[in-house]
């Protein structure tokens, strides 16, 4: 069983062009998958049915595991049966009718708009890496792009007139996200000022440096992230991927159909966006019980 996985994978990378980080996860959730069926006796892929794929998904829950890895093992696991399908391995899939884990799928978290406006307030503009800091998170804020799309941003990603980022996402897919008159204002004081005493006069396309004048990493924004979470006092949990959770409750929130939202954050489908319109239910449900007499 382990060669179709390995046949999946090479296909994901070659014909799909998905990304080294989707590779990686995928690769675990399927060998896991497999490793299970082996435990329960299973030695053909052809013999698996439902019952095991929700046996499994069952253990993962067991096991831990937070509701958005469980949907990502799901779909791995989906995409892998049609691949089977495709190769004609497989007659039927067994996965074609299982939703299960959409059950389990927890809001993800947000920060209200007085909470993130107190965050974006943290970094300031008295040193360059404070400049470099206060555009990055304006930035993320504005236009709810990933943190690995983030800090692989180049200067050729930026359309300074039209104010919209060039994104390439999942996949190598490119979308346009515009960016918003307060970030591109960061984001121009940080380029014309501090970016140039962060890369020392050496020509470099990457838009984001660190002190030594190299690009950030995931890790190294993350330190960043926490770095003002702590000075803003916020008590929450607060990760890279809540300012895009953030972005796009706030624009539904707002009044922004799904549909613009979906394009903006780079979604494939638009039942992945559709999360964020229960996150903007609960605030609904939460403001009613709040303010009104009989809530």
């Amino acid at each position: 069983m382990y060669h179709h996985v390995d046949g999946y994978l090479n296909f994901l990378a070659v014909e799909k062009g998905v990304s080294l980080n989707t590779l990686e996860a995928y690769s675990r959730d399927l060998n896991r998958y497999v490793e299970f069926a082996e435990q329960v006796g299973i030695k053909d892929i052809r013999e698996i049915s439902s019952d095991n794929v929700i046996s499994l998904l069952g253990s993962l829950k067991g096991s831990g595991m937070a509701a958005s890895s469980i949907n990502r093992s799901l779909a791995a696991i989906r995409g892998f049966y049609r691949y089977l399908l495709t190769e004609k391995v497989i007659d039927e899939n067994p996965v074609a009718n299982i939703e299960l884990a959409k059950v389990w799928m927890h809001l993800p978290d947000t920060l209200s708009r007085e909470e993130m406006a107190l965050l974006l307030k943290q970094p300031g503009t008295k040193t360059p890496l404070a400049v470099r800091d206060t555009a990055m998170l304006e930035l993320l804020y504005a236009t709810g792009i990933r943190v690995s799309e983030l800090i692989s941003l180049s200067m050729s990603n930026i359309n300074w007139q039209a104010g919209y980022l060039i994104v390439v996402g999942k996949g190598n897919k490119e979308r346009i996200v515009p960016i918003g008159r307060m970030a591109v204002d960061c984001l121009n004081r940080y380029v014309e000022g501090s970016r140039r005493k962060l890369s020392r006069g050496r020509s470099i396309n990457t838009i984001f440096l660190n002190r030594s004048g190299t690009g950030l990493t995931r890790q190294g924004f993350w330190k960043i992230v926490k770095k003002y979470v702590k000075k803003a006092g916020l008590q929450k949990k607060v990760y890279p991927h809540t300012f895009r959770h953030s972005f796009a409750t706030h624009l539904l929130e707002g009044g922004a159909d799904l549909r613009s939202v979906q394009v903006m954050l780079g979604h494939a489908d638009i039942s992945t966006t559709q999360i964020y319109t229960h996150v903007t239910r609960e605030r609904l449900k939460e403001i009613h019980k709040k303010y009104h007499p009989r809530g």
